[in-house]
C-alpha cells in the first residue's frame, strides 16, 4: 500500500495544499515537520491521532522533524472563545520536556526502527534498529526565538502580511465579531510566529511539508506564505481531521471534560491516565466506533482490520474488535509488555469465575503496578477519595450507600475500614488494591 492510499484509507486527510494525494508517493523532498505546544505536561489521544498520521509518513520513508513549541507555548494557541492564561516559564519548560519524550516514544512505537538524532538521545532509550530508517530530529522553536530582535521580526515577517489577510482568519473573526471576547496582540501574532517556524525549518533543514490537525490549517498556511515571499519557493500543508466521537459528536477523548492522557503517571500537573484505565477506555468503545478507531489508532493493515471486523460480527458479545483495539493502541503508547500485562489483568478482574480472595500477596503486588493502591485499615470513603474513584467524600458516601462498591466481590453499603488485603471495585471497571 502506497502512502497516499494508506492516508486515505485511515482517514488522515482534511484540508491540504496538495491537489493530488498521489504526489506524496513521488515527492522529491521527503521531510516534514509536526509541532505541539507544551500547554500541558502530557499529550492526549487527540494529539495521538496526528502522531499516528506522522508515523504513517515515517513508515513510507519520510524524515520527521518534531517541534516542541517552547516559544509558542509562552503565548498560547488562540482559542475560539477567549484568551488563554499565560503559563510560567518554568511550567512551559517542564511541560516541554514531558511531551518531547512522548512524541518520540509514539513515533518510535508506531514507525519503523529509527535512529534518534543527537538532540534527542536519552529520551526514549537506545533503539535496536532492524532496518535502515530516517533519524528523528526534535527541535524547540525557543532556540531561534530567544534572541529574535523585535524590529527584525517586524521587517522580515510582519511586513509581508497584510492586516486584511490576518483579520480574515476564522478564530480572529470569532473573537472580534459581535459577542466576541476580543483578542490580545500576543495571541493575534501567534500565526506569524508559527509561520516563521516553517520558514526557519525550510531554511535550516529543507522541510517543505508541514503536517497538522485540521484546526491548525490556517496557522500553517502562514508558513507557506513566508516561504513563497522570502525564499521564492513552494511548500505544502497536509492536515488530518479532528477525531470526533461518532456517538456523542464531541471531540474524542474529552467526554465530560476528562481528557484521556498519554502519560501513565502524574508528572506534576495531574494530567495522566493509568495504563489500566487507558486500556479500558478503548475496551469500552461501542461497535459503531470501532472500525473508525482501528484505522486511526492502530498499525493494522486493511486485510487484518477486515478480518477482525468479520470475526467480531459473528460473535459481538465477545468484543474481539475492542480487545484488539485496546491492545494495539496501548502497545503503541506504553509498549507491548505493558499492553499484555493489562490485557491479562483485565481478563482476571472481569472473569465471573475469579475469586478475589484467592490472590496472593505477590499477585496483588503485580496488580498494583497498574491500579491505585491504598493501605489496609483505611475507611472506604477515605479510600475512594484518596485514589480518585470519588471526587469528594460526599460522592464517596453516595457510592457506598448506593451499592456501587464491593470488597473482594462482596457489596459493602457502609463506611467500614478495609482491614484485610483486598480488591475494592467501584461500578463496572474501577479497582483499587488494598495491601
Amino acid at each position: 500500500m502506497k502512502l497516499s492510499e494508506e492516508l486515505l484509507y485511515r482517514g488522515f486527510k482534511a484540508e491540504t495544499t496538495i491537489e493530488n494525494p498521489a504526489d506524496l508517493d513521488t515527492r522529491e523532498s521527503k521531510k516534514f515537520y509536526w509541532g505541539a505546544d507544551p500547554s500541558a505536561d502530557s499529550l492526549t489521544i487527540g494529539n495521538l491521532a496526528a502522531l499516528m498520521m506522522c508515523a504513517c509518513f515515517v513508515r513510507h520513508g519520510y524524515e520527521p522533524v518534531l517541534l516542541v513549541g517552547g516559544a509558542t507555548g509562552q503565548i498560547g494557541d488562540p482559542k475560539e472563545n477567549g484568551e488563554r492564561d499565560l503559563k510560567s516559564l518554568e511550567e512551559v519548560e517542564h511541560n516541554k520536556q514531558c511531551i518531547k519524550q512522548q512524541i518520540e516514544r509514539v513515533i518510535y512505537g508506531a514507525g519503523p526502527a529509527v535512529a534518534f538524532s543527537q538532540s534527542s538521545q536519552g529520551s526514549v532509550g537506545a533503539p535496536q534498529a532492524t532496518s535502515p530508517a530516517p533519524s528523528i530530529i526534535t527541535v524547540d522553536n525557543y532556540d531561534w526565538f530567544k534572541d529574535m530582535n523585535y524590529l527584525k521580526f517586524l521587517r522580515e515577517v510582519g511586513k509581508v502580511f497584510s492586516m486584511t489577510q490576518l483579520l480574515d482568519r476564522q478564530f480572529v473573526q470569532n473573537r472580534i465579531g459581535e459577542g466576541g471576547s476580543g483578542i490580545s496582540y500576543a495571541e493575534f501574532s501567534y500565526t506569524l510566529i508559527q509561520g516563521y517556524d516553517f520558514l526557519h525549518l525550510y531554511r535550516e533543514y529543507g522541510v517543505s511539508l508541514q503536517l497538522c490537525g485540521a484546526d491548525q490549517y490556517g496557522n500553517c498556511t502562514s508558513g507557506i506564505h513566508l516561504i513563497r515571499r522570502l525564499c521564492d519557493a513552494e511548500a505544502d500543508v497536509w492536515s488530518t481531521p479532528l477525531v470526533i466521537d461518532p456517538v456523542t459528536g464531541r471531540k474524542f477523548g474529552k467526554s465530560e471534560g476528562n481528557a484521556v492522557w498519554l502519560a501513565s503517571s502524574d508528572n506534576g500537573g495531574g494530567n495522566y491516565t493509568s495504563i489500566f484505565d487507558f486500556y479500558q477506555f478503548w475496551m469500552n468503545q461501542p461497535d459503531t466506533s470501532v472500525e473508525y478507531l482501528l484505522k486511526i489508532y492502530t498499525l493494522l493493515m486493511p486485510e487484518e482490520i477486515e478480518d477482525i471486523l468479520k470475526r467480531h460480527a459473528e460473535a459481538p458479545e465477545k468484543r474481539l474488535a475492542q480487545k484488539v483495539l485496546a491492545r494495539e493502541v496501548t502497545s503503541v503508547v506504553h509498549g507491548r509488555d505493558a499492553a499484555q500485562a493489562v490485557e491479562n489483568l483485565t481478563s482476571v478482574l472481569f472473569s465471573r469465575e475469579t475469586d478475589f480472595t484467592d490472590f496472593s500477596e505477590d499477585e496483588l503486588t503485580e496488580f498494583a503496578a497498574y491500579l491505585p493502591v491504598a493501605s489496609r485499615g483505611t475507611l472506604l470513603v477515605d479510600l475512594l477519595t484518596s485514589t480518585g474513584l470519588a471526587e469528594s467524600k460526599r460522592q464517596a458516601r453516595e457510592f457506598v450507600a448506593g451499592g456501587a462498591i464491593s470488597v473482594n466481590g462482596i457489596k459493602v453499603t457502609s463506611d467500614v475500614a478495609v482491614e484485610q488485603t483486598a480488591i475494592v471495585k467501584k461500578g463496572k471497571n474501577k479497582f483499587v488494591i488494598v495491601k
